[in-house]
């Protein structure tokens, strides 16, 4: 399937077939193919739905949510809070890899490129998946929200014994759709600079997740 002209991951295109057949979809790809024509949009047009390519239907083990992408040159590449690889580590993915370093010991890796997390079954879903550049949510109510909404729910229909990691009101609020009976919900404040000091810091959620995966026989994430 081909959605402006970007393919996405055929479990996901399957999953989400009545979404793509919506008329909020089609206005959507309508918005973000003239925006691409007349603005500099990030991430790459390949890289819209990188997070889903690498990280199909069966193989999901925890979400992440993020907002908007990186409207930074060079930043944005498809998944929430990652960054390429020599390119500088943004403030809120330093403050993940500290609570890492503080919760498992593992030391703060020199590359913001959360790609091996991806690989492993972490799914790091932006709620909106493009953006101007240099202009923070200018994608943000023109039905991307609406997309990711249904991601979420219909993963929480599908699967069981996931870990959602919501990050903040923004995450937590997205989250509501998610059946809590089925899957395992660890919220805390959002990574940022502004809020990590009150309680995302120190909320162990890496470890968390990884004694949940094994209490269900799942095998644990390399943070």
């Amino acid at each position: 399937m081909e959605i402006m002209n970007v393919s996405i991951e055929k479990s996901w295109e399957k999953l989400l077939k009545e979404e793509f057949e919506k008329e909020y979809f089609s206005n959507l790809v309508n918005f973000v193919k003239q925006e691409y024509k007349t603005h500099t949009v990030y991430p790459r047009g390949k890289d819209i739905f990188k997070a889903f390519d690498f990280c199909p239907v069966n193989e999901i083990k925890v979400v992440i949510l993020g907002q908007d992408p990186y409207h930074g040159p060079g930043q944005a590449h498809g998944l929430c809070f990652s960054v390429p690889e020599r390119t500088a580590v943004p403030p809120s993915l330093l403050n993940i890899y500290k609570e890492i370093e503080s919760d498992s010991g593992k030391e703060i890796p020199e590359t913001g490129n959360l790609e091996h997390w991806a690989k492993q079954g972490v799914l790091l879903l932006n709620a909106t998946l493009t953006v101007r550049a240099r202009q923070a949510g200018s994608h943000q109510n023109k039905g991307w929200e609406t997309f990711t909404d249904a991601v979420i729910e219909k993963t929480s229909q599908e699967k069981e014994n996931i870990v959602f990691l919501l990050w903040g009101a923004y995450a937590q609020k997205k989250g509501q759709v998610i059946d809590t009976n089925k899957h395992h919900i660890l919220k805390s404040p959002h990574p940022s600079p502004f809020s990590a000091h009150t309680g995302f810091l120190g909320n162990k959620h890496f470890s968390k997740t990884n004694e949940f995966l094994k209490s269900k026989g799942l095998k644990e994430i390399e943070w």
